[in-house]
């Protein structure tokens, strides 16, 4: 049996069970991974030291991507899975809401199938290597990211997570989902000996887990019709919203993506009977979150919910996101700094100490950065939350330099995945 098994058997404790709360929160993400940047800048870390003087040059470098990609600042966009979907200028939202009107869809049935969308593809986006590819029908071909993303729309549009594909293919449901196999991903995905994808068969389990996930959780239908669907969050989310004047704190769609999709995540670290997600201990510093894919989730979930007549409020309560190219921009950019020749040259299990630190130093440089980049673009947290930096931004800083600096434009740091942390 294993420590998680046991976590998961044993009556929660009082204690274990505040303990796990408080490791959701972003409050805590910052908090703990504050704490590791304390001890960066006491030079008290293993792996690594922070050079600050280097931090004005990344903001500068990531006000120069900000105002080619977008030359009005002020409108930014939020970071979300919706702007990969519209990767080669097409506008793929638009598609689907073709595609539902034409079916005659309600306005609850539009937005649960936003999210039957939308979920599923951030989930399938973890680091597909460097060699992976999507060619789509008009021949354009993508990787990264974008392809990821270009290649769950397709598989969505096509009806590959509905266990009713010929009369109902546009939604998500938990029998269809619990079906994924590594196969049937690795043809919608294109992946063959030439085209290989990394953690092809960690995604196919993680869509079998959101499958039981979506069953066991099954929020009510609220309109949208059928049972244990993915899009029955989203109403159930509006309507919270409504009840609360038309408004919803973006802590708020963090916490019940939590809740509701919490237990499809791997079994790392249990607290109160809680399987807590991206956890992990460090074996100075204890346990770190980071819910980098539960908050990229919240973040994409956003646009949907405002479509629908909400207000997200609280943007800046949720954090950066510790991954490769938010991550990569940091070393490659020289304000973090390896102290021995293994942090680069060698792979790490995303368990270690080296990503652990890595990853919490990326989160506490994010915010610095933030504000150093309104400083220089003259607007102010409300005008420019951290959500709108990242997507103009630092991701795309990272990626940038990233390419610069190496063939390929692979992160500096090789870490071992499995295709559900980053």
């Amino acid at each position: 049996m294993t420590r998680n098994e046991r976590g998961d058997r044993r009556a929660a404790a009082p204690g274990d069970e505040a303990e796990a709360a408080y490791l959701r929160s972003p409050r805590a993400i910052r908090e703990r991974c504050g704490a590791l940047y304390a001890s960066a800048l006491e030079g008290a870390l293993d792996h690594w030291a922070v050079d600050e003087g280097r931090l004005g040059e990344v903001a500068e470098r990531v006000v120069r991507v900000t105002r080619a990609a977008y030359p009005d600042v002020r409108g930014i966009p939020g970071h979300s899975r919706w702007r990969h979907l519209s990767a080669g200028g097409v506008d793929r939202a638009r598609a689907l809401e073709e595609r539902l009107d034409a079916a005659a869809a309600t306005e609850d049935e539009k937005l649960a199938a936003r999210f039957d969308l939308v979920i599923p593809s951030v989930l399938l986006d973890a680091g597909a290597g460097d060699r992976w590819r999507y060619r789509e029908a008009s021949g354009t071909t993508y990787a990264r990211s974008e392809g990821i993303a270009v290649a769950s729309f397709d598989l969505f549009a096509a009806g590959a997570f509905s266990n009713d594909p010929a009369g109902a293919p546009l939604r998500a449901d938990a029998a269809a989902l619990e079906q994924t196999t590594g196969a049937s991903l690795a043809r919608g995905f294109q992946v063959d000996e030439t085209n290989p994808m990394v953690g092809l068969e960690g995604r196919a389990t993680l869509m079998q887990r959101l499958g039981h996930a979506v069953r066991a959780y099954a929020p009510g239908a609220g309109g949208a019709g059928g049972e244990a669907r993915l899009g029955h969050l989203g109403v159930q989310l509006q309507r919270a919203g409504l009840a609360n004047g038309g408004t919803l704190a973006a802590s708020a769609v963090l916490a019940a993506v939590l809740e509701s999709l919490g237990s499809i995540w791997p079994g790392r670290e249990v607290s109160g009977g809680v399987n807590l997600g991206d956890v992990w201990t460090h074996s100075r510093a204890g346990r770190v979150p980071f819910h980098k894919l539960s908050q990229w989730l919240t973040y994409s979930l956003f646009e949907p919910l405002e479509w629908a007549g909400l207000t997200i409020t609280g943007l800046g309560e949720l954090t950066g996101l510790a991954e490769y190219r938010n991550g990569g921009l940091f070393v490659d950019g020289g304000v973090l700094v390896p102290k021995h020749a293994g942090v680069l040259r060698d792979e790490h299990e995303v368990s270690s100490d080296v990503v652990i630190e890595w990853r919490a130093l990326t989160i506490a440089l994010l915010d610095r950065t933030a504000h150093r980049v309104r400083g220089l673009l003259g607007l102010s947290e409300g005008e420019l939350p951290l959500a709108k930096v990242l997507e103009g931004g630092t991701w795309r800083a990272g990626r940038e330099l990233a390419a610069e600096l190496r063939p390929g434009g692979g992160p500096p740091l090789r870490v071992r995945s499995d295709g559900t942390v980053f």
